[in-house]
């Protein structure tokens, strides 16, 4: 079966060109697109993609607001939200809101089908170039968390901590997967096959017990396993 795929973008020649790409791949098939976020929300309702292509900027209701209201509604939904912006304010907010991936406009077609697949087998994806910006937005979150409650994020920190559970090649893939490597480029990466990767995968998510491969990136920013 294919991955169904609803494009939201309020510029009708931007979603032409997504459906050029992505209708180029006999895995995908458009199965909807909208122009706003009210629209959006009444397509997801009525024929529920596999996966949602959200522009931030739309009228009516912009795209982050959109991705809320989806996730509130359907929290399995698998988002993609599609920006201008490379602010890691905006990544992190739609993460925290419910997208599984976020990558800016610019993205190559060969990244953004890839990122597609990913995101429609329950993992997350995150551009590239955000990787470090998101990475030092998490710090400074945690610097302003630590400044807020003081002892009580201290004596967190003091409880056990979780990295030290993986293995030496668990931590190797760990790593290549906050910097934004797909399971293929993780096994071109260190010599394993991509069938080794998935497995280490399942490995690091149950050891630390984390459902998915998204929120498996959130935590190792925010607790900024990359400087291990």
């Amino acid at each position: 079966m294919p991955i169904r795929l609803l494009i939201a973008d309020d510029h009708t020649l931007f979603r032409e060109g997504l459906k050029r790409i992505l209708e180029m791949e006999e895995d995908l098939e458009i199965v909807g697109e909208a122009g706003d976020g009210e629209e959006a929300l009444r397509l997801v309702e009525a024929i529920r993609p596999d996966v949602i292509l959200m522009d931030i900027n739309m009228p009516n209701l912009n795209g982050v607001e959109a991705t809320r209201v989806i996730h509130e509604r359907h929290p399995d939904a698998k988002i993609i939200v599609l920006s201008i912006h490379d602010d890691a304010q905006y990544v992190y907010r739609a993460l925290q809101l419910g997208a599984t991936g976020y990558l800016l406009k610019e993205v190559d077609a060969s990244t953004l089908v890839e990122a597609v697949r990913l995101v429609a087998r329950g993992e997350g994806y995150i551009h590239p170039r955000l990787t470090p910006m998101v990475i030092n937005e998490m710090r400074r979150l945690r610097r302003l968390s630590e400044g807020l409650v003081g002892e009580e994020i201290v004596e967190g920190v003091k409880k056990a901590d979780p990295w030290h559970r993986l293995t030496d090649r668990e931590k190797e893939v760990l790593r290549l997967i906050v910097r934004g490597l797909t399971n293929r480029d993780i096994g071109r990466a260190l010599g394993i096959s991509d069938k080794t990767v998935k497995n280490h995968i399942s490995s690091i998510l149950s050891k630390l017990r984390i459902p998915d491969r998204k929120q498996l990136i959130i935590r190792a920013l925010e607790e900024d396993w990359l400087k291990r």
